[in-house]
């Protein structure tokens, strides 16, 4: 028996390996994951032209992405918080007076509502970082109503009046925002590309090591892991996503007002989440689209619409325990399987 030559190469290892885009591309989830956001952009782009309201549309993206944000806190890092009204609010104030008051051009002024978003969630993610579960909830809803109180008193926000007639301008000196249609498009890029950054977020070594605190805290922090400083980039991570669809808002509406940092409407994200599927990348989406349809369609109801919206949510917790887009995942490996 002859031995091989050392100096002869193994054929095996001469076979080209695949690069990691190619793995990725034949990965049926990535696979899935790109059909349905074709889809679902392809849907909202012709939407306006189908006969839908483009105001209601652009409303229901705003929140939508203000889900995804709330999502990446709770769905993936595993921190539910009641305050997430305080940065959602604080960019449309922001954005609304840097537009009014200031002059700035609308993409400047989303940018200062971002940025002031960003500094607000560091503060507080420090303070509230190093407590878990309930404490950690109930600081953010403390430090939340301080806000709104701040924002009630302070002479620039306008009080209970909120900010008016907020101009929308012109985007990069030649997209005239103004005309609605205009408006509506730049609204949906703003949604898709920070949809398409939480993915990027989830699916990144950063994500893998959020799920990992989020399923095992002890246990990442034996294997080398600062579980609070991976908390605290998460925080701000969706308190800046949060900043960025309040002030997208506040432009659409030409309107800041305290209805956007009330701690209702923690509670109304915290709703679109679980209700759309919490830990899903497209949940959040369906979530605040049913929430804000509902609201829509149900608004000659009055106050009654709070009720039917309660009880749709009793059934669907009961229904569907993972969400709307959670059961129809399971119910799809099931399938599969």
């Amino acid at each position: 028996m002859v031995a091989p030559d050392p100096a002869t190469p193994d054929p095996a290892a001469l076979e080209p390996v695949a690069p990691e885009a190619a793995v990725l591309a034949a990965d049926p989830s990535v696979r899935t994951f790109r059909i349905a956001t074709l889809v679902m952009v392809a849907a909202l782009a012709v939407a306006p032209w189908a006969g839908i309201y483009p105001v209601f549309l652009m409303k229901a993206l705003c929140f939508a992405l203000f889900a995804c944000a709330f999502n990446l806190l709770i769905g993936y890092a595993g921190l539910l918080s009641f305050g997430h009204a305080m940065f959602f609010g604080t960019a449309g104030y922001i954005s609304a007076h840097a537009a009014k008051v200031w002059g700035f051009p609308p993409e400047l002024a989303i940018l200062a509502g971002t940025a002031a978003c960003t500094l607000l969630g560091a503060v507080v993610g420090v303070l509230a970082i190093r407590r878990q579960g309930i404490y950690f909830a109930m600081i953010t809803l403390a430090i939340a109503q301080m806000i709104f109180f701040f924002y009630l008193q302070a002479p620039f926000t306008g009080g209970e009046d909120g900010i008016q007639s907020v101009p929308r301008g012109r985007m990069f000196g030649f997209l005239d925002l103004t005309q609605v249609m205009v408006m509506y498009y730049v609204v949906l890029a703003i949604f898709v590309a920070g949809f398409l950054f939480i993915r990027r977020v989830i699916h990144s070594p950063f994500g893998q090591v959020l799920k990992a605190i989020r399923e095992n805290e002890p246990r990442a922090i034996s294997l080398g892991y600062d579980a609070d400083r991976y908390k605290l980039i998460a925080f701000v991570l969706s308190a800046a996503l949060s900043g960025v669809a309040g002030a997208t808002k506040a432009i659409v509406f030409q309107l800041a007002s305290l209805t956007d940092v009330q701690w209702q409407m923690s509670g109304e994200v915290v709703l679109m989440t679980l209700l759309g599927g919490m830990g899903t990348v497209f949940g959040p989406v369906v979530g605040a689209f049913t929430i804000i349809s509902l609201e829509h369609y149900l608004a000659d109801r009055g106050q009654w619409v709070t009720v039917i919206t309660g009880a749709i949510f009793v059934v669907c917790v009961l229904a569907f325990r993972r969400g709307i887009v959670g059961e129809l995942a399971a119910w799809w490996a099931r399938r599969r399987g």
